[in-house]
């Protein structure tokens, strides 16, 4: 007893003096009792479908995602792939950009959101060094997403409530850190986390009330009970050599595009004919670059999605929704009454000069200049 509290005293003295920036305690996580996690704000990890619901009677989503910057030359290909498609319902397809700081337009990325797609986070900094984000403190994991949700709102001129989720650079899951700063930030999900364990059938989103059982095949994987916080599992992909990948850019691949195509579907038909839990498409927009097949076999693989009229093309934010709320495919209009917001975009771009350090940087934003180029520890750029 007088050992515990010789240790509060310390850590109240430290606190006081300032060594301690944020104290959050979080408990051990226990398995999962699906009595008493039950939706909206709770789920079991599972790869049954949410509520029971008949797979034959529910929407097959689909969660087209990119990471790292966008601008100008990336964002050629959103536009010719997305802006003229619609979902069953007459609602535009959604996609999901887990935006990395440098080299980011933001007058495009207000023109993304603009059109109903969803902006996400992945850090400021995008250290290459792995080894910095598992060694990355709680907050320091702050400053990264956190702050760059600050720069986003401020300079893409777009409302920080709208952006709830992130990915880690490299999917390096540094266990219970990144999601004890998704539930401190107040954000909803995490969409680093592969999975191999639950590839067929695969893994519905879950949360993290209750101790996780997914497989970490890079880095470590999350022990304490975080509520509300949730997971979009990244189901892997099989290659063409047969090995799998959470990245789809990361695959073998074929180099032509009518391969390419059956690959997509066939990852595409191991959802679509088991369990109907949300197909990811992950991938770096480079990947366009680096072959024209890449971007020719995508764009006809959106095509055939479009032929199905069970199929919805949505936001990350927007399928964790539906499995909060399951309904069938006929009922969606109960939980979606209305397609995502959209509006004209309001952007004045503006190209900023900046000093990072001793180096230049160029911004372009749709804000008054910052001071200095905006960064870990100083998300708004101000002397």
């Amino acid at each position: 007893m007088f050992g515990q509290f010789i240790i509060f005293t310390i850590l109240i003295a430290a606190v006081c003096a300032g060594t301690v920036r944020n104290f959050t305690t979080f408990e051990t996580a226990q398995a999962c009792k699906a009595e008493s996690c039950v939706l909206p704000n709770c789920r079991c990890l599972s790869t049954e479908i949410p509520n029971g619901l008949d797979v034959n009677s529910i929407p097959q989503l689909v969660l087209l995602t990119f990471d790292d910057a966008v601008n100008t030359v990336n964002f050629k290909y959103y536009e010719e792939a997305f802006f003229n498609r619609k979902n069953p319902d007459g609602c535009s397809i959604g996609a999901t950009y887990y935006i990395s700081h440098e080299y980011t337009d933001y007058s495009k990325v207000q023109e993304l959101h603009a059109r109903g797609h969803e902006i996400a986070l992945h850090s400021i900094s995008h250290e290459t060094m792995t080894t910095y984000w598992d060694d990355l403190s709680l907050d320091g994991y702050k400053d990264e997403f956190g702050g760059e949700r600050t720069l986003i709102a401020k300079f893409a001129d777009i409302p920080e409530e709208d952006i709830k989720g992130l990915r880690v650079p490299f999917l390096q899951l540094p266990g219970d850190t990144s999601f004890q700063a998704i539930k401190d930030l107040g954000l909803k999900y995490d969409s680093s986390w592969p999975t191999l364990r639950y590839q067929d059938p695969p893994l519905f989103p879950y949360t993290l009330d209750y101790l996780s059982n997914q497989d970490c095949p890079v880095g470590k994987c999350p022990t304490v009970s975080l509520p509300g916080v949730w997971v979009q599992p990244m189901v892997d992909w099989t290659g063409s050599d047969g090995n799998v990948c959470a990245m789809v850019d990361s695959c073998a691949t074929p180099d032509n595009a009518p391969e390419l195509l059956e690959l997509m579907k066939s990852n595409f038909q191991r959802h679509y004919t088991s369990n109907k839990a949300p197909f990811g498409f992950y991938i770096h927009a480079a990947w366009f670059d680096k072959n024209p097949v890449n971007f020719e076999a995508y764009k006809q693989f959106l095509d055939y999605l479009g032929t199905l009229n069970d199929v919805y093309i949505v936001t990350v934010q927007r399928g964790i929704e539906w499995v909060q709320n399951p309904t069938t495919t006929k009922d969606l209009k109960n939980l979606w009454p209305s397609c995502p917001n959209t509006y004209e975009p309001t952007c004045e771009a503006t190209v900023c000069t900046l000093n990072k350090g001793e180096e230049v940087r160029y911004m372009t934003q749709c804000s008054d200049c910052p001071d200095v180029y905006p960064w870990l520890g100083n998300p708004l750029g101000i002397l």
